[in-house]
């Protein structure tokens, strides 16, 4: 990865992990819960969103994760529908973003005269194509405390659910390793390869 790449997917990261987290915070105020407007979490500004560990991670393996939108249930009328809407929020703000930089990438390609900025846009935007949707497809892994864990948390019954819950303690590790041994991949790279198509699939 030269210099221009390493600035490229840093700016997305960055970018990609706020509007990820920005999404979380507006669906749970728009659902009633004035949580993440009181903490200054409905904002795009990196500073609130970032979690070091987590951007790096992003950058260097891209999986990462980013400091959790703090939502309390109780403020929702429909609890297990309104956690599901506000879990699906973040990636689907990522793989829609994905989606509108790909649209602009094929526009800009088309162009009939290319300046010669065009292939280092080209390259920020596959960049910011695959940052956005490594990260929609890494938080659907259904491993707490990721996403992907709390779909699957309220749409199942409640003594499933609670048998379900018990991993928690130990999903970090869980996560980790999988990361460390490229186990995770078995399970992110299918979702990558089909959130990628449905992205081309309904491009220009």
């Amino acid at each position: 990865m030269n210099f221009e790449q390493l600035a490229y997917t840093i700016i997305s990261a960055i970018f990609a992990i706020s509007i990820h987290e920005y999404a979380h915070g507006f669906v749970a105020y728009k659902l009633g819960d004035p949580t993440p407007k009181a903490q200054g979490r409905l904002t795009l500004n990196p500073l609130k969103h970032l979690d070091p560990i987590g951007a790096l991670m992003l950058i260097i393996a891209k999986v990462g994760w980013a400091k959790p939108v703090q939502i309390n249930p109780l403020y929702f009328k429909n609890k297990r529908q309104a956690m599901i809407l506000v879990a699906l929020a973040g990636p689907l703000a990522n793989i829609t973003t994905a989606w509108v930089v790909n649209i602009i990438s094929v526009l800009l390609f088309r162009l009939p005269i290319k300046p010669n900025f065009l292939f280092s846009l080209y390259l920020f935007a596959c960049i910011s194509i695959e940052i956005n949707i490594m990260l929609a497809a890494f938080n659907l892994i259904p491993i707490p405390p990721l996403d992907g864990s709390k779909i699957v948390a309220n749409l199942l019954p409640l003594k499933m659910r609670l048998k379900y819950e018990r991993i928690s303690p130990y999903a970090p590790l869980i996560l980790i390793v999988g990361i460390w041994t490229g186990t995770l991949s078995y399970i992110i790279s299918p979702l990558y390869r089909m959130l990628f198509s449905l992205i081309r699939g309904f491009s220009l």
